[in-house]
């Protein structure tokens, strides 16, 4: 077995101290034999734990077809709160729980009466907006019935309130400021300072500032899911609104032509010869003319953009934009009238719809273009725009992704433009960053270079298909690509699984499980033991 020393988003140097450091706080996934088994981290050891996550895992996995499917079900589900739960403090509990929890003194909270939640990345001892809320997605359908469980979430809406709040363009945080030594303190990142001059923005709040328009929807898309889940409008206080507020504003300016750069003041620039994780044009990104689109300087890969107008980024923004829209009402009731203005006078709420409209009608304006190659010079979404009639045409397996715009909930699956952009994503000779090896087949990303397929990108073509035979095909190559881990990885090599890139990557062992939870809501045939009908899938 060979792992890859590329690492996402960390220095050879920093990579080091830190790995050494999880290993210490929490267990990772370690590796097994060839026939799957159970590999999730002694009981003792896990850093949180749900009864009605693990009593649904053993009643999905018990009637399961496939074992080794089921036993990879069991172990990826859960991983999130295995391993990665770094910090738990209820409200009114002065010590919190989680892995930071062995180490006296590591994590000084800051005091508050609120519950609150840290969760990393896995290999990685920094929490980024975009992952951790995805990491728990999963877990929302038990919140109800587990109540541990729901304070656990509710804890990770706060954090992520403080966290816009220390810095709306941030995308990864510590947990406090006695961290120590971030791999990042030096990039170059600025904020106007007094009288307008630029002033470092770096903090030791921040591990890395990297401004993504999805890690802002990340935000939004937890709350929702969260209130969706639970009914519960506790965290949906003043400072969350301030909170959903600063997102608005933040929107706004980043849809400004990139010449006025006084719109939002956001610069950055790294020094890096591995991987694209600098800004073009001098630390402010690629021009864009106004459209109504929303810019983004990095995706959701943590890659600076091309061209500044993130497709599959904007449409994640106009779903979550309205449905914030719909919880800041529902939840109204527990707040003080004088927060349910905006700066400008109008509800928020409708603040949030228009600019959701702005973006939906800018994106078939401006996101739906012929392809060339595609049959009969079908139109589908590009990837990335920049309102001067440039287009870039390619996909990435991170989420949001071309290929995950119905799971976004911006489109249908059916929908004509979707399936031409559909074919173009899963075609080699239209995607560049489509890999077919003797491993399997799937959509790569330029973080991790030529030839590397993500499981995530297999998992999502599951859950947005409609064939059953495509989901089966899925299945198959995600159970069989695992190098004998159980885990889901970043990468791996298109004809060797065994070479992979991040054995313990929280974000797509979630996914995973939400892909096997949908499938025994959904299509529980592909799946379930059925009468007189007792074969593996695999």
């Amino acid at each position: 077995m060979v792992v890859l020393q590329h690492w996402k988003r960390l220095p050879q140097l920093w990579l080091i101290a830190s790995l050494l450091l999880a290993l210490a706080q929490s267990s990772p996934p370690q590796p097994s034999s060839a026939t799957c088994q159970d590999v999730r981290p002694p009981v003792a050891q896990r850093t949180f734990r749900s009864e009605a996550v693990d009593k649904a895992i053993e009643d999905i996995a018990g009637r399961m077809t496939d074992g080794n499917l089921a036993c990879l079900f069991r172990n990826t589900l859960p991983s999130c709160l295995d391993t990665t739960v770094y910090s738990f403090k209820p409200a009114g509990v002065s010590k919190p729980q989680g892995s930071c929890s062995s180490t006296p003194g590591l994590c000084k909270l800051d005091s508050d009466d609120k519950d609150d939640t840290f969760i990393v990345t896995g290999d990685i001892n920094a929490m980024w907006l975009r992952d951790s809320t995805n990491q728990v997605l999963p877990y929302m359908r038990y919140a109800k019935e587990d109540p541990h469980l729901q304070q656990l979430l509710r804890g990770l809406v706060n954090r992520q309130v403080r966290q816009i709040q220390t810095d709306v363009f941030a995308n990864a945080h510590n947990i406090d400021r006695s961290t120590g030594q971030n791999p990042n303190s030096y990039d170059k990142t600025t904020k106007p300072g007094p009288g307008g001059i630029p002033v470092n923005a770096m903090n030791p709040l921040i591990y890395e500032r990297k401004y993504e328009l999805d890690s802002l929807c990340a935000f939004l898309k937890l709350g929702s899911e969260y209130y969706a889940g639970t009914a519960d409008s506790t965290p949906f206080d003043s400072d969350w609104v301030k909170a959903v507020q600063l997102v608005l504003s933040t929107m706004r300016s980043m849809q400004s032509a990139t010449q006025r750069t006084d719109a939002s003041g956001y610069f950055f620039q790294r020094c890096t010869s591995c991987e694209p994780g600098d800004t073009l044009s001098h630390g402010v990104g690629f021009p864009g003319a106004f459209t109504g689109l929303v810019r983004s300087s990095f995706r959701p890969s943590d890659d600076a953009t091309q061209l500044p107008f993130l497709v599959p980024a904007n449409a994640m923004a106009v779903v979550e934009l309205r449905r914030a829209a719909r919880v800041f009402r529902e939840t109204a009731a527990a707040r003080a009238p004088t927060v349910e203005l905006s700066a400008g006078g109008e509800s928020l709420a409708v603040d949030l719809e228009v600019l959701a409209s702005e973006i939906d009608a800018a994106l078939q304006r401006e996101a739906v273009v012929p392809h060339r190659k595609a049959a009969g010079g079908e139109s589908v979404f590009a990837y990335e725009v920049d309102g001067f009639g440039n287009t870039l045409h390619m996909d990435d397996a991170n989420v949001p992704s071309l290929l995950s715009l119905p799971y976004l909930g911006y489109i249908g699956s059916d929908n004509s433009t979707y399936l031409s952009t559909r074919r173009m994503v899963l075609n080699r000779t239209t995607n560049p960053f489509y890999f077919e090896g003797s491993a399997g087949r799937g959509v790569g990303s330029p973080h991790t270079g030529i030839g590397r397929i993500w499981p995530m990108s297999m998992i999502m073509q599951a859950l947005t298909s409609e064939s059953d035979e495509e989901i089966s095909s899925c299945l198959h190559m995600l159970a069989t690509t695992t190098a004998s881990t159980w885990f889901m990885h970043e990468s791996f090599n298109k004809d060797d699984a065994a070479e992979f890139s991040r054995p313990w990557f929280s974000w797509a062992n979630s996914l995973f499980g939400e892909l096997i939870l949908r499938l025994s809501e959904e299509r529980p045939h592909l799946i379930f033991r059925t009468a007189g009908k007792d074969q593996p899938l695999l």
